[in-house]
């Protein structure tokens, strides 16, 4: 960016809970500014006191619902909340389609909230790879509780695991989601299930394929293993939320007995550190046309040309 940023006022204002210093914190990851190392450096000692839970599902769960209603519960325990909403991008702007989300603006004058849209920006994966930056921000602003709802299209579900330390997976029933969950492989990311709608017809049979395949992927597993609770939920109407709060506590106390709390921010922090080196190999490359076109014709094969980028000898 051209000019210049007072990074150490910012990350001072943003600690001090100024929800426009977080906001100029969030536009300054998402545009790759060049303040960005500096921006990091300042939030490091700050970092790592926020419950991370990931909210994903597939399209018409009540994601959005579910997210607004948990915002809603953990208010009313004194926490300070921020969410990150991550929406497909605009084919035009490149900007998120769903823009700061209406949709829970029963929370757009607490000072308590922070409400986020972010891009995917064409990543397939659909989390931004800029998100864990936002994340640290958030962090570092003094968050309880950072609250991912992704946007839950397919596979790209499970990407939410790298960043999250609790995973929240929402089904709905009379959409095919027991069969969903099987094929997806969300079993395999789900820490709680929550089958929201539960007023619908269904609700309790899906409930219970949920626990029957629950307990047939326990029987391959050895040592210590959590045990991902179904719950049903209304959230249209806060009925089984307190249920929800508690299952995420029992397994923050579960990961942090059993170590796995610490794993898995390690593993967060190796994919961050990995996100951020591809996104400046890539930079500093620039645009592959003609090694691309070289492989095309038959002269180099991708190996090769990998290797002749790598090396930064394009003209070998």
């Amino acid at each position: 960016m051209g000019t210049a940023v007072d990074v150490t006022g910012l990350v001072d204002r943003a600690r001090d809970g100024e929800p426009r210093a977080v906001a100029r914190l969030i536009s300054l990851v998402e545009q790759s500014s060049s303040a960005l190392p500096e921006v990091a450096a300042a939030l490091a000692p700050h970092t790592g006191n926020a419950q991370v839970i990931g909210l994903t599902g597939a399209p018409g769960v009540g994601k959005s619902t579910s997210t607004n209603a948990l915002v809603r519960a953990y208010r009313e325990q004194g926490k300070r909340v921020a969410v990150i909403a991550v929406d497909p991008s605009s084919p035009f702007s490149g900007g998120a389609l769903l823009g700061d989300r209406v949709r829970m603006g029963d929370h757009a004058t607490d000072p308590g909230v922070f409400i986020r849209s972010m891009a995917t920006r064409g990543h397939l994966g659909g989390l931004s790879w800029a998100t864990p930056q936002a994340l640290r921000v958030l962090d570092a602003a003094g968050f309880d509780v950072v609250l991912v709802e992704t946007v839950g299209v397919g596979q790209s579900e499970v990407e939410v695991v790298a960043l999250a330390d609790t995973t929240i997976v929402l089904l709905a029933p009379g959409m095919g989601d027991g069969i969903q969950a099987a094929k997806a492989g969300i079993l395999e990311i789900a820490d709680v299930f929550v089958v929201n709608k539960a007023d619908r017809d269904g609700a309790d049979q899906t409930a219970r394929d949920l626990k029957y395949m629950i307990s047939l992927g326990r029987r391959d597993r050895s040592g210590p293993a959590w045990r991902p609770p179904v719950v049903k939920t209304v959230a249209a109407r806060m009925e089984g939320l307190d249920r929800v709060v508690e299952a995420i506590a029992e397994h923050h106390e579960w990961m942090t007995t059993h170590g796995e709390l610490t794993e898995r921010r390690l593993r967060r922090a190796g994919a961050e550190i990995e996100a951020i080196a591809v996104e400046r190999v890539r930079t500093r490359f620039g645009p592959v046309d003609d090694l691309a076109k070289r492989v095309v014709s038959g002269e180099l094969d991708p190996f090769a040309a990998a290797e002749l980028l790598i090396s930064g000898n394009l003209r070998s």
